[in-house]
C-alpha cells in the first residue's frame, strides 16, 4: 500500500469546481472528489507557509510547536509523519519543498544550513534540494535546455514574454516566456512520476508544489484561459479607508506595500486570471499523476491526499498574500481517497463538520496500522472515510493562530505599540461566530449568520457582550486543553514510570 500526500500552495477552499466554483476549473481533482471525500471546511492553522507546514506535518498546533514565522526553527525534539513512517520501515521522498528551518543548537555558526529554511523535513529521504527558494535540479535543467537564466533564479517564476500586459492597458494576459512543459510545475510532476515508476516495494511520496503560490504569472494556455474582463469583484469595502478602520493590525496591513491590494482594477483582474490559471494547470499536471498510477496498477493500492498550507486574501478586504484573522487566508481544500473497500460508502460525498491540518498525520499513520504519537494536536479522518460520517465528539469549530513579528525589523511592533511576544493573534470559529483573540490588541467577534464577510466587529456592541465572553472562555478552554503534552503522561516513583496515554477529546469508535 502506497501513500501519495499532495499539497499546493496557497490554494483557497472554495477553488474547485466541484464546489461550483464559477471561475476555477479542476476537472482532474473533481473527478478525485468523486471517487474519494470532499471535506468543505478545511482549515489550516497558521500563515505563513513555514508556520503551517510545520502545523501539518507535527500535528502540532502553532501554540505548541513554536515554528512562528518564515525561518523560525522547528524543534528537533518533536516527530513527524516522515519520521513515523521512516521508524515503520518507509523510505519517505519529497518533490518540492517542506519550508523546513533546521534547529540550530549544537550546529556550528558557519553551518550552511543556518542560511535558509529550505531543508527537507526530518524523515524524508530522497527529496528535490532547494537553493534560493528554487528546486537546484530544475534550474540545471533549464540551463542544459539553453532556457535563459535570470541573475536570480526566482525571477523565473516571473519573466513573461515581450509585450504590453493586460494591467498595463494591453489586450491579454501575458504569459510566461517559458512553456509548460518547462515549468516547475511539470517538472515536478515529471520527477514524481520517474521515481514511483522505480519503485518496487510499498512507497510513500511527498509532492509540494509552489502554485498557484505568488508571483501570479502562468504559461500558455493557462494564461488565456479566463477573461479579465469577467472577473469577479473583490469582497471587500468601498475605499481601503473604509477597510482599516476595522481594527489596528488590519489598518497596518493594507497601509503597507507588501499586503495592500492593488488599487486599479485591470491588475487585480490580471491577478485572478493568473491564480485561477495557474491552479488549472496544477490540476492538469496532476491529471497526468494520476493517470501514471492507474496505467502502473498502482490507483488501487494507493491514499491520496490532496490539501494546500494556506489560502491567499486575493484581493479581499483589500488584502494580498495570506495574513491576519479573515477566512481567505485559512480555508483550503482537502480531498482524500482512500482505495480500499472499506471507504466505498464515503465515496463521492462532502463533509461539512470542520478538519484541520492536524487531523492529516493521524489519518496517515492510522491508514498505515501506525500508532498515533501523543503529541498530535489533531486527529484521524480513517473513521469518516469509512463510514460517510464524522463520529461523535467530533470537533465543533476550527482553530487557527497568526504570528505577525519580525525579528528582523520591529517597526510593525513600534507601530501598533507592541513588544516582540505580543504580535500574536488566535482564532476560534464556528458555524455562526468567529472569535479573534490577540495579544495585547483589541479583539474582534463576527456574527456569520448575518455577516458572512466578516465587515462589522461586534465585540464592543453590548447585545454581543455575552457571547465574546463565551467565545473567549471557550477559545481558553481549547488552547489549554490543547496545550503541549511532553512528558505528562509519564508519572515517576515507586514501583517505577507509569505512563498512561490519554485522549484529548472522546470520540466514538
Amino acid at each position: 500500500m502506497n501513500i501519495l500526500f499532495i499539497t499546493a500552495d496557497q490554494w483557497r477552499g472554495e477553488c474547485l469546481s466541484a464546489l461550483g466554483h464559477a471561475y476555477a476549473k479542476t476537472p482532474n481533482l473533481d473527478a478525485l472528489a468523486r471517487e474519494g471525500l470532499l471535506f468543505a471546511r478545511h482549515f489550516a492553522q497558521a500563515t505563513p507557509c513555514a508556520p503551517s507546514r510545520s502545523s501539518m506535518h507535527t500535528s502540532l498546533y502553532m501554540q505548541n510547536n513554536r515554528c512562528v514565522v518564515n525561518g523560525a526553527p522547528l524543534d528537533s525534539r518533536f516527530t513527524n509523519w516522515a519520521l513515523e513512517m521512516k521508524a515503520a520501515g518507509y523510505e519517505p521522498s519529497l518533490f518540492g519543498y517542506t519550508d523546513s528551518a533546521i534547529d540550530p543548537r549544537g550546529l556550528d555558526r558557519e553551518d550552511p544550513r543556518l542560511r535558509h529554511y529550505s531543508e527537507p523535513l526530518p524523515g524524508i529521504d530522497t527529496y528535490t534540494p532547494m537553493i534560493d527558494e528554487v528546486a537546484a535540479e530544475w534550474v540545471e535543467y533549464l540551463r542544459d535546455k539553453g532556457h535563459p537564466m535570470p541573475d536570480r533564479p526566482w525571477s523565473l517564476y516571473s519573466t513573461l514574454v515581450d509585450g504590453v500586459d493586460w494591467a498595463d492597458d494591453g489586450d491579454r494576459v501575458l504569459p510566461l516566456a517559458m512553456s509548460r512543459e518547462d515549468h516547475e510545475t511539470h517538472y515536478m510532476v515529471d520527477r514524481c512520476i520517474d521515481w514511483i515508476e522505480n519503485q518496487d516495494e510499498s512507497w510513500i511520496t511527498h509532492l509540494s508544489l509552489l502554485r498557484p503560490h505568488p508571483p501570479f504569472a502562468a504559461p500558455e494556455p493557462y494564461n488565456s484561459m479566463y477573461d479579465p474582463g469577467q472577473m469577479p469583484q473583490p469582497l471587500r469595502r468601498e475605499s481601503p479607508h473604509d477597510e482599516a478602520l476595522q481594527h489596528p493590525l488590519l489598518d497596518y496591513f493594507i497601509n503597507h506595500s507588501r499586503f495592500r491590494a492593488p488599487d486599479s482594477e485591470r491588475q487585480t483582474q490580471q491577478d485572478m486570471v493568473n491564480y485561477f490559471g495557474l491552479m488549472h494547470e496544477v490540476d492538469a499536471n496532476l491529471g497526468r499523476l494520476f493517470q501514471a498510477l492507474k496505467d502502473r496498477g498502482q490507483w488501487e493500492s494507493t491514499l491520496i491526499v490532496f490539501t494546500s498550507d494556506h489560502g491567499e486574501q486575493l484581493g479581499d478586504h483589500w488584502l494580498m498574500s495570506k495574513l491576519g484573522y479573515f477566512d481567505q487566508s485559512y480555508h483550503i481544500p482537502l480531498i482524500i481517497r482512500d482505495p480500499r473497500s472499506e471507504a466505498d460508502s464515503s465515496r463521492g460525498l462532502q463533509v461539512t463538520e470542520f478538519t484541520e491540518n492536524v487531523d492529516l498525520m493521524p489519518t496517515m499513520l492510522d491508514w498505515l496500522g501506525l500508532e498515533i504519537p501523543s503529541q498530535c494536536d489533531g486527529f484521524s479522518l480513517l473513521p469518516v472515510l469509512q463510514n460517510g460520517a464524522m463520529p461523535s465528539g467530533w470537533r465543533q469549530e476550527v482553530f487557527w493562530e497568526c504570528d505577525f513579528r519580525n525579528v528582523r525589523d520591529d517597526s510593525l511592533e513600534r507601530h501598533l505599540g507592541l513588544t516582540l511576544h505580543q504580535c500574536n493573534l488566535s482564532v476560534m470559529r464556528d458555524h455562526d461566530f468567529k472569535y479573534v483573540h490577540f495579544g495585547a490588541l483589541p479583539p474582534l467577534f463576527f456574527d456569520l449568520r448575518q455577516d458572512p464577510g466578516e465587515f462589522v466587529n461586534q465585540a464592543r456592541n453590548p447585545e454581543y457582550q455575552s457571547m465574546v465572553l463565551e467565545y473567549a472562555q471557550k477559545l481558553l478552554s481549547l488552547k489549554m486543553n490543547h496545550a503541549e503534552r511532553g512528558l505528562t503522561e509519564i508519572m515517576l516513583g515507586e514501583g517505577g514510570a507509569v505512563t498512561r496515554r490519554a485522549p484529548l477529546r472522546k470520540l466514538a469508535s
